[in-house]
């Protein structure tokens, strides 16, 4: 479920994909899994934002049910999860389906400016 502008990360990736790499420009993570049907339905709209704010906005996503350590460290209880990473720490959070991409977009907006 990764295009060119989505990377995959891994319990083991996620210190240099999303920690380390939020030190120069915010980072969304989707923790989703293959069988969770709103995950599914936002993943076209991560893709569209992810295409929109290329150099801006890095997107990244984390199968939990493969990287469960993670999840659990940032207590992933539901899916889907979209935090957004600044310098290392968590600035935004966002449990369920928000529904709209513009519904995305303004989370981001709110969180990563």
């Amino acid at each position: 479920m990764a295009s060119e502008k989505l990377q995959q990360t891994t319990d083991k990736s996620f210190q240099s994909d999303v920690l380390d790499a939020s030190q120069q420009t915010p980072v969304l993570v989707d923790f989703w899994a293959t069988w969770c049907g709103p995950c599914r339905a936002i993943a076209p709209h991560l893709e569209a934002i992810a295409g929109e704010r290329d150099g801006k906005l890095k997107i990244v996503k984390l199968d939990v049910d493969n990287n469960q350590d993670t999840a659990a460290k940032y207590g992933v209880s539901a899916l889907p999860t979209l935090l957004i990473f600044k310098g290392g720490e968590v600035v935004g959070k966002v449990v369920g389906n928000p529904g709209t991409k513009a519904k995305i977009q303004s989370f981001i907006d709110t969180h990563s400016a």
